[in-house]
């Protein structure tokens, strides 16, 4: 699946292109790698890393999921990891 639309069916976006446009600025790391293209494939296992606000996220991916649910339903998708 893309990243772009995997972090907007985890709900860390409110729309595909703010998460395309995100990814775009290179502020996300698949695995420690930065990626600079919204299109790159994400499979569970893998953990992100990214700032949203002051805040910095590493989620370990452990579904992709097949559409963009609700609340609850987006949080089964990932696991958030302690970046400390």
């Amino acid at each position: 699946m893309r990243l772009d639309k995997w972090l907007w069916h985890a709900r860390f976006f409110k729309t595909r292109t703010l998460a395309a446009r995100y990814v775009e600025k290179s502020r996300c790391r698949i695995d420690g790698r930065a990626v600079e293209k919204p299109h790159a494939a994400v499979v569970p296992g893998m953990v992100l890393t990214f700032a949203l606000g002051p805040q910095v996220k590493v989620v370990r991916i452990m579904a992709l999921g097949e559409r963009r649910g609700p609340a609850p339903e987006a949080r089964t998708l990932y696991e958030e990891i302690d970046p400390t």
